[in-house]
């Protein structure tokens, strides 16, 4: 396993992280989650990625205990809040409030004494950026965290969030979740160029599609058991399972071939490629899922097989013969 930097921080990530939503305290139970856990971690991979809304609050428990027996320096842990919690309207969003008693919940969810890093689940339009900015501050001298980040973020709400912190001597972001794959490059246009002038790193959600991209589509099949014939975990899977993207899809398994790689270990690859991207996360219910995309790790595309991936799936305001 390799590490980069998040962003300018001196903070080290595996390039590979393990992600929970959907999968943890949720679709595996605790015995499970542990043994996942535990090859990660001996695979090489510091970083867990969580929310308090996964689950309910149950995948930060299960993966408190899982982590529980390792040693507590040498493990990353990284959660989030602002979706609601419950239906009571403090529960929720991004004020002062909630982000103080959603890290102490999710401190004693996880078991810790501390958070590595917390992000905001998103962007809060109702409360003033440097609310949330000096909540973070105060929480990090406390020691309850010793980094904040930001998912799904714009730009312009990057660089307030900076401005503000610098103006009072504060703690920036250091980090950017987004969404990021082959299939979805939208934040190349604007984010990662904001990104790397503030300094903040890439911690890119769902680079396999949400499993599009490891082929098990592949002819437009979905197999019965899969998460795209699931109600429940498909909401957000409709774009990656049209008829035209599926069959592009297919295209990228002879790219794989021709390099004896995995589609899995081609697209994470494809994200590793960009020195600004520090972790993809992936999620996994089983080892051997895990050990394959570890694989990916070190797998240098070449040129010719990234601007084939281009050819195919054309970055934003690229055309396919560009």
């Amino acid at each position: 396993m390799r590490t980069r930097a998040l962003g300018r921080s001196g903070l080290q990530v595996s390039e590979v992280s393990l992600g929970s939503w959907l999968t943890i305290g949720g679709r595996i139970d605790y015995a499970e989650t542990a043994r996942l856990v535990h090859r990660a971690f001996d695979l090489g991979i510091n970083l867990f990625d969580t929310a308090d809304v996964y689950q309910d609050g149950e995948a930060e428990v299960a993966l408190g205990e899982a982590v529980a027996p390792l040693s507590r320096p040498h493990v990353v842990l990284a959660t989030k809040s602002f979706y609601p919690m419950s239906e009571r309207p403090n529960d929720r969003g991004l004020s002062r409030k909630h982000i103080v008693e959603s890290v102490e919940g999710s401190l004693r969810r996880l078991g810790t004494d501390y958070l590595d890093l917390h992000q905001c689940h998103g962007a809060d339009p109702d409360v003033p950026m440097e609310e949330t900015v000096r909540a973070y501050e105060d929480l990090i001298r406390q020691g309850k965290l010793l980094y904040w980040g930001v998912s799904k973020w714009q730009s312009s709400e990057i660089e307030e969030a900076c401005e503000i912190a610098d103006r009072f001597q504060g703690f920036r972001p250091i980090s950017s979740q987004p969404e990021y794959s082959i299939l979805a490059r939208g934040v190349e246009t604007d984010l990662f160029g904001t990104c790397a002038r503030e300094g903040l790193g890439q911690i890119v959600f769902s680079p396999l599609g949400q499993g599009t991209l490891t082929g098990k589509y592949s002819g437009g099949r979905i197999p019965q058991q899969s998460r795209a014939n699931d109600p429940k975990r498909n909401r957000w899977m409709s774009p990656s399972l049209a008829v035209d993207v599926l069959a592009r899809v297919d295209e990228l398994r002879k790219l794989a071939d021709g390099l004896e790689i995995s589609m899995a270990q081609l697209a994470l690859a494809w994200c590793l490629r960009r020195p600004n991207v520090s972790s993809v996360i992936v999620g996994a219910t089983r080892i051997e899922q895990l050990e394959e995309n570890v694989k990916a790790v070190g797998v240098v595309l070449p040129e010719e097989v990234t601007n084939a991936i281009d050819a195919i799936f054309p970055a934003p305001g690229m055309d396919a013969d560009d």
